[in-house]
């Protein structure tokens, strides 16, 4: 089996692993977590670092932190994983969507300004599959409004956006450590910012609103979103391997290129734009005009032990939200046709070369016969 992700634990997660079994560190209280949190700032160029359990967690945290509210009214990209919204709605605050661009599959900054309302509070930017969103107009444009920006950069561990770093843009800003992001402790995430206020709250309410008066006394709700010890051992030697973590991902996206670049009926990622190179945190595939569907493409490669993961489906269309009234007819044709015909490959950072071309040869097999 060639599974659609490996995970490369090669540096000094075993090493870190056993100093926190040896000396029973191995909550939240164990200095890794502490460790973890400020080198990780400093690699992103941010000044406080907030560990919690997920990258989901990370987004709920950073609407609670920057002051979302119900009735307020957040824009995101409808193409992008379920978390984004799901933090917004579930602060009572309503997701407002935009469509995404064809070629990066980013969030399309130029619809941005037409659902602005004196509802909105906030932009969530997200970084989608390698290539960064826009971030200089989604900033300009917060700016004009007066709008705080979250920026989910969970896919982005290692990224520049104009030679700054992914997740160091905006008021706050999230991270995921899932097993098949590019810096991972298993289960994980992240949440960064500049600002002290927002870093003493959020760190306040993912620690069940605990205070230094009196500890069993509490004057708010929060959540149990700590990092254990353990997990931040792993994190910290994932980030002592992060350039060659990102240039393992840059061999793996530009391999996949040189196997199937001449198959006319698929859209490959862009290598690059302007203001940055893909990292090709997945390497994804958009079938144009086909005679075959992405399922009969995933059954081929599955009946042939190799895993595929489907693209995101968009907000605007998933069952959860339309049960609640959310976004009835609403078209967002972009992310529609992603969504239907776009699939990515194993792509993991312990994919070998063998399995990249079995891969490719597999597929191609699939086109030609």
């Amino acid at each position: 089996m060639i599974p659609v992700n490996t995970p490369l634990l090669e540096g000094n997660e075993n090493k870190y692993l056993h100093e926190c079994i040896n000396t029973g560190w191995i909550s939240s209280e164990g200095p890794f977590v502490g460790r973890f949190e400020n080198e990780f700032a400093e690699k992103v160029n941010r000044k406080f670092g907030i560990s919690v359990t997920n990258g989901t967690t990370a987004l709920e945290l950073a609407v609670k932190a920057i002051g979302i509210h119900a009735g307020d009214e957040v824009i995101l990209p409808s193409f992008t994983i379920i978390s984004c919204a799901d933090a917004i709605v579930r602060a009572g605050a309503t997701p407002v969507l935009v469509d995404c661009n064809m070629d990066t599959w980013n969030m399309d900054v130029s619809k941005i300004e037409s659902v602005i309302t004196e509802k909105t509070k906030a932009i969530l930017a997200v970084h989608i599959y390698g290539l960064p969103a826009e971030m200089d107009l989604i900033l300009a444009i917060a700016k004009k409004y007066d709008l705080k920006v979250i920026e989910d950069a969970a896919q982005m561990h290692g990224q520049t956006y104009k030679g700054k770093p992914c997740g160091s843009f905006g008021d706050v800003s999230t991270f995921s450590f899932y097993a098949n992001k590019i810096i991972t402790t298993g289960e994980g995430g992240m949440l960064l910012t500049n600002n002290e206020e927002i870093a003493k709250k959020a760190r306040y309410y993912k620690n069940l609103c605990f205070n230094n008066e009196t500890r069993f006394v509490h004057q708010n709700s929060g959540w149990n979103m700590r990092m254990t010890n353990l997990q931040a051992a792993v994190g910290v030697a994932q980030l002592e391997q992060l350039d060659k973590l990102v240039e393992k991902k840059r061999w793996i996206g530009n391999l996949y290129h040189e196997l199937l670049g001449d198959i006319r009926e698929f859209q490959l990622p862009i290598d690059q734009r302007e203001y940055a190179e893909n990292i090709y945190w997945v390497f994804g595939i958009v079938l144009n005009d086909c005679s075959y569907s992405v399922q009969e493409i995933c059954t081929h490669l599955s009946k042939n032990k190799i895993g595929t993961r489907p693209f995101f489906w968009p907000m605007h269309e998933q069952p959860v939200y339309l049960k609640q009234g959310l976004f009835n007819d609403t078209s967002l044709p972009n992310s529609e046709f992603l969504a239907r015909n776009g699939f990515y490959l194993p792509s993991g950072l312990g994919i070998t070369e063998t399995e990249i071309r079995t891969v490719a040869h597999c597929l191609k097999d699939f086109i030609n016969d």
